[in-house]
């Protein structure tokens, strides 16, 4: 156990991960998290990206402005001529997906089990993390709207700069650390068979956290302190760092967070 996230306390996660709504008074800058935008990262596999937007406003029919009533020859008509608004398409994909009333999902170590473009894709960014120099993922996070998802907010700036931002040591290598902690774990395969569907390490983030066996603990406390998983708890599912991968081998987030 290497110890090294210990520096970043979930606890403090859980308020940083309030940087996206509007009740939140304070934010840490260190611990800005993400909400995933669900695009494609270039990549020698990749999927159609996601064009399902809300219907054009012109589809809309304009309210009649107040005090005003149908010409004569026009009968009124009370009918909803809105349309429902339109969910985002991935809604909160980066969430836990700890359900305590659905089987869990199975917990897979062997690398060999996943799709190739997965297994290439976990390994180059196990290799970029054992380089010990952060500008090794640059190509790995994409640019403009096919990039890794990082943030709840937006990035001001640099994505690799503002992974540098949040690791302790300013050069990124406790970041790295981090990652590459965390794709050393168990993984779970989710939303099988939907557009939806990823590979997520660490396997915690489906797992009920009061599930977990005695030996799953401590795996979890090769990531997080004893403090934190109490944390966690009372928040009610694992909020640390976690990482998606498409099945084209699309990065498509390293958050921490809810």
């Amino acid at each position: 156990m290497s110890g090294r996230p210990r520096g970043l306390a979930v606890s403090i996660l859980i308020a940083a991960s309030c940087l996206a709504l509007p009740l939140c008074l304070t934010s840490t800058p260190s611990y800005a998290l993400s909400e995933i935008q669900r695009e494609d990262l270039p990549s020698p596999v990749t999927a159609p990206a996601n064009s399902d937007n809300a219907a054009p406003g012109a589809a809309v029919p304009m309210p009649e402005a107040p005090g005003t009533k149908p010409a004569d020859d026009q009968p009124a008509d009370d009918t909803d001529k809105s349309e429902p608004e339109t969910p985002p398409a991935n809604g909160g994909i980066t969430s836990p997906r700890a359900d305590p009333d659905a089987p869990p999902p199975a917990v897979v170590y062997d690398l060999n089990t996943l799709p190739e473009p997965v297994k290439r894709m976990h390994g180059l960014l196990i290799e970029a993390c054992r380089t010990g120099d952060i500008e090794k993922l640059r190509p790995l996070i994409g640019k403009g709207e096919a990039m890794t998802q990082l943030s709840l907010g937006d990035i001001d700036g640099d994505p690799v700069t503002f992974l540098k931002s949040l690791s302790g040591d300013g050069d990124g290598q406790e970041i790295l650390a981090i990652l590459e902690e965390v794709l050393s774990a168990g993984y779970v395969h989710v939303d099988t068979g939907t557009p939806q569907e990823l590979y997520v390490w660490p396997y915690f983030f489906a797992l009920p956290l009061d599930k977990l066996d005695a030996r799953q603990r401590v795996e979890l406390f090769k990531l997080v302190t004893a403090s934190d998983y109490d944390d966690m708890k009372q928040f009610g599912a694992y909020i640390f760092y976690r990482v998606g991968i498409t099945p084209t081998g699309q990065w498509l987030f390293f958050v921490a967070g809810d």
